[in-house]
């Protein structure tokens, strides 16, 4: 591929100097390039013009396909590292992958509106963005080989080529920005760094969250006392209760205050309590066959101190473990078979309540329990959300 490509770009430049290529307004340089070619060819040359700046943009809009494809995918990912609302982590609800696609279109519209179509502070905007992300593609990769050094007996040569690129990516990004600053390089600069800014706040946003969920945490210390010899006892299922199915993101505050909430609000009406949780593959655990078994025996581990914990109380409980890429799509698919195992279930989410709700903290958050209350609501599925103050 880099053969492919070097061999192009040389000879279009040959190119360029033996037909003395020279920039005009409003063409492009392989434009002009075809136009000297083809100058004494009369109207075939005309239309041969024609046919090859079609076919440029025809391979551009096939190019830009997947920019529009792979857009929502990348926000899906960085949505479930909590760098953007976790509502775009939802494949399976069509923001991403249907309504996703329609805002990017939106945003390259307003950008071709508030630039005036200007090709020449198009290509600087995408110019700067593309090396940043070539810079960053290779920083990971020489990343990547230095941590699996001990395992890959090669993984100096494969560094050693990453490294070059990242040196080769990173000068030619500076050279982009210094020699076009003022051609429109701050301001994409600006752009691109007011993008940043946000994804950074939103994932303080975030961890500032996580600190104050620690105020629900008290109880995590009694559970975490319980030892898992309880999931050795068995109490009896009692097929004329009814069963709570609480959905828990790993053992934490907001999973037992939502078990707790569900005895304090309806006394000894559930005496059966199923757990489930659903392990979400994402990018920063997708990583390999070992990453996996890792997240798998995390999830098994967490339903079980769930499960050890309610039986310490004498209730009947079992855990349900699911993995996949989306919470939604697994809980679908697999919310069924549990029903008619428990045919008397009502399902339970917990939601968090802020002191001081903002349209932040509303965008932000939530978004997942209540997609969920409303496709399992299409389907006749209760499902009960619990307020859990933090």
């Amino acid at each position: 591929m880099a053969a492919s490509l070097a061999f192009t770009v040389v000879g279009l430049m040959v190119a360029y100097l033996l037909f003395q290529v020279t920039p005009q307004a409003g063409k492009t340089l392989n434009a002009v390039l075809f136009e000297n070619i083809t100058r004494g060819w009369g109207a075939n040359g005309h239309g041969l013009v024609w046919v090859t700046l079609i076919s440029e943009a025809l391979l551009l809009f096939i190019a830009a396909q997947a920019g529009f494809l792979d857009g929502p995918r990348v926000l899906s990912n960085m949505a479930l590292d909590r760098w953007f609302p976790t509502r775009f982590s939802t494949l399976s609800d069509r923001l991403v992958t249907q309504n996703g696609i329609l805002w990017m279109g939106l945003a390259a519209c307003a950008t071709v509106f508030l630039t005036g179509g200007s090709v020449r502070f198009l290509v600087v905007l995408y110019s700067i963005n593309v090396f940043i992300t070539f810079c960053l593609s290779q920083l990971g990769m020489v990343r990547h080989w230095w941590q699996v050094r001990a395992n890959v007996k090669t993984w100096w040569v494969k560094g050693l080529v990453n490294g070059i690129g990242l040196i080769l990516t990173t000068f030619i990004l500076a050279s982009v920005v210094i020699m076009k600053f003022h051609d429109g390089g701050w301001i994409t600069l600006v752009i691109t760094g007011s993008l940043i800014a946000i994804a950074v706040c939103i994932k303080k946003h975030y961890l500032d969250t996580a600190r104050h969920l620690h105020r629900l945490s008290g109880l995590m210390k009694e559970a975490a006392s319980v030892d898992l010899a309880f999931l050795k006892m068995e109490p009896a299922f009692d097929p004329a209760a009814k069963t709570a199915i609480l959905l828990v993101n790993g053992f934490n505050g907001l999973g037992l205050h939502t078990f707790f909430n569900v005895i304090r609000l309806f006394g000894r009406e559930f005496r059966n309590f199923v757990f489930i949780e659903i392990g979400v593959v994402d990018a920063g655990n997708f990583k390999g066959a070992d990453e996996l078994g890792h997240l798998k025996m995390q999830v098994v581990k967490d339903v079980d101190r769930y499960v050890a914990f309610a039986r310490s109380q004498g209730h009947f409980a079992e855990g349900l473990s699911f993995i996949g890429i989306d919470v939604i799509e697994e809980a679908e698919k697999n919310m069924p078979e549990v029903l008619n195992r428990f045919p008397n279930g009502v399902v339970f989410g917990g939601q968090l309540v802020f002191p001081e709700e903002s349209w932040m903290s509303r965008w932000l958050h939530n978004h997942t329990v209540f997609t969920l209350q409303r496709k399992f609501y299409r389907r006749g599925i209760p499902f009960v959300i619990l307020p859990i103050r933090i």
